[in-house]
């Protein structure tokens, strides 16, 4: 087994984002005691998303937050990307079917060849 540094990344993912390219690393943590202050900060990204009662709603956010550890900048990316494109479609078709959203509805059909006839 060979050991790896990891990191903890900060990640901010567009309801646009069409790949890995598209996230951006906010922040990052490289050890157990700055892990703190990125927590923070995540919570403070997506305090929006938060309803009356305190739970988080996907289909509130206006952008896709997450924490990756991992070893690179480049792999907290695409893991990001991938653990949030579930997150991502759900807001989106949320967005298509109350607001009848073009926008939403076109990156749907776009980014993940989901078709919305609504």
């Amino acid at each position: 087994m060979i050991y790896q540094e990891k990191t903890f990344y900060l990640c901010k993912v567009p309801l646009s984002a069409e790949g890995s390219e598209d996230v951006e690393i906010i922040t990052r943590a490289d050890d157990i005691e700055d892990f703190p202050r990125v927590f923070k900060e995540f919570e403070d990204k997506r305090s929006h998303a938060f309803n009356n009662d305190g739970l988080y709603s996907v289909i509130r956010a206006d952008d896709i937050f997450t924490i990756i550890r991992t070893t690179t900048p480049k792999a907290a990316k695409t893991e990001a990307f991938e653990e949030s494109t579930p997150h991502l479609i759900t807001n989106l078709q949320h967005r298509v079917m109350q607001d009848k959203d073009q926008n939403a509805k076109a990156i749907l059909k776009k980014v993940h060849e989901i078709e919305t006839d609504i």
